[in-house]
């Protein structure tokens, strides 16, 4: 069982890269690429989305291929 302070936790401080280096073992390389390709404030969201969406590889036959609910019972409330 949970208890009643864990339930009502909330995160406050936003991710520090620089802590995160500290918490992580990882090369300084790889800290200077976390701070080169973390997403920035006020980004266009569409481009983001869009460059994601062209990283998966066959993500057209992925498209075809994904289940659908034909067939399903309907869904009620």
């Amino acid at each position: 069982m949970i208890g009643k302070d864990y339930a009502s936790m909330t995160l406050k401080k936003t991710l520090d890269i620089g802590q995160l280096a500290k918490d992580l073992a990882t090369t300084p390389e790889e800290n200077r690429a976390l701070r080169e390709n973390r997403p920035q404030a006020g980004a266009d969201w569409w481009d983001q989305l869009t460059r994601l969406y062209e990283q998966v590889p066959n993500v057209e036959e992925l498209r075809r291929r994904r289940k659908t609910f034909a067939g399903c019972e309907p869904f009620e409330l």
